[in-house]
């Protein structure tokens, strides 16, 4: 039977039982093995700066049984030792993160963890994006997940705001990209100065990958609507005229 659990924040003198604790949960989870040795990851974890980041423990009877690191604005882990999975201690620390964090978090977890999907599921977290992994040490496919808080609105608004602001600077980038091949195709006596609609074509087929969501037709809309502009920037500062 479960003995009496408790939640505490941790102290640096706690880091080591953290350490073990997310070594054997990510040892028996469907998660790819981690690419660092065990001693590597112990010395990782008894760097964290828990000012920080806050870190709640799990204890049972005394003992810690779970961990959960959390940052302003994402989980960063929230592991529990298998033995005393399926206990509520995930569950009570998941609400302690939501306690703290009224106004929202994110968090990653491996596509292949269909547990951990399912359990933050279960706690009103929603699959946002998707990767293929390729920016994580792993390089294997996750998922982000969040919890939107008390205002989702706001939350999902919050978020919006910073992709809008990625958004202009790739469109400042890509406009000034066009300019740059306007000038070097008036240099050049071989360069075509119409638009090359395969090159166009091309550039759909690699963009629609990325947004599958979006599909063909519509990204080759908002491609189409960037060039134009960005073209048409291009001749008002320069004069010229071109393809992509």
């Amino acid at each position: 039977m479960p003995g009496q659990q408790a939640l505490r924040p941790a102290t640096s003198a706690d880091l080591p039982s953290v350490a073990e604790i997310y070594l054997a949960a990510r040892d028996a989870a469907p998660m790819p093995p981690t690419v660092h040795p065990p001693d590597e990851v112990r010395a990782w974890v008894n760097t964290w700066d828990l000012t920080r980041c806050t870190v709640w423990l799990a204890l049972e009877d005394g003992a810690p049984i779970g961990f959960a690191q959390v940052t302003p604005t994402w989980l960063d882990g929230l592991y529990v030792l298998p033995s005393a999975q399926g206990s509520g201690a995930g569950s009570a620390l998941l609400d302690q993160v939501k306690r703290e964090r009224p106004d929202g978090f994110g968090l990653w977890v491996f596509e292949m963890n269909a547990p951990a999907r399912e359990f933050y599921r279960a706690h009103g977290l929603v699959e946002l994006e998707r990767t293929d992994g390729s920016a994580n040490e792993e390089r294997e496919p996750d998922v982000k997940m969040v919890w939107p808080g008390s205002d989702p609105l706001a939350f999902y608004r919050s978020m919006i705001d910073e992709v809008d602001e990625l958004l202009g600077d790739l469109l400042a980038r890509r406009t000034a990209l066009t300019r740059a091949v306007q000038r070097h195709k008036h240099a050049s006596a071989h360069a075509n100065p119409d638009r090359d609609a395969h090159r166009e074509a091309d550039v759909v087929r690699r963009v629609a990958a990325l947004v599958p969501e979006l599909g063909e037709e519509r990204v080759a809309r908002i491609v189409g609507a960037i060039i134009t502009e960005s073209l048409d920037a291009a001749r008002t500062s320069d004069g010229g005229a071109g393809g992509p």
